[in-house]
């Protein structure tokens, strides 16, 4: 899977690997494949990831954080059913409000 990159860097997904119980899950739910797989979860595409929380939602071992829905996807979806400039909270500097 290639070309799916968002911005550099800017993703909140994290992933503690000790509390990984190694069943596999995000690997499965993840829709950009941004996890691989080697005796334990990684995250090998981590500027791949559009935050939609689906790993942290069916990680049982609660080894996976992510802040769901602050993406930019997510703020542009938003934008378009209010009608609206997308805003992704990323701008909290009051300078770049609308940064998506």
């Amino acid at each position: 899977m290639t070309g799916l990159m968002y911005l550099k860097g800017v993703s909140t997904l994290k992933l503690e690997n000790d509390k990984c119980n190694s069943c596999g899950m995000c690997v499965t739910v993840c829709p950009h494949a941004v996890f691989s797989f080697q005796k334990k979860a990684l995250i090998a595409y981590g500027d791949r990831c559009m935050e939609c929380g689906a790993c942290q939602q069916n990680c049982s071992a609660g080894a996976i954080t992510v802040n769901a829905g602050v993406g930019c996807a997510a703020a542009v979806i938003s934008g378009m059913f209010s009608n609206s400039a997308p805003s992704c909270g990323c701008g909290d500097d009051k300078k770049t409000v609308n940064c998506c």
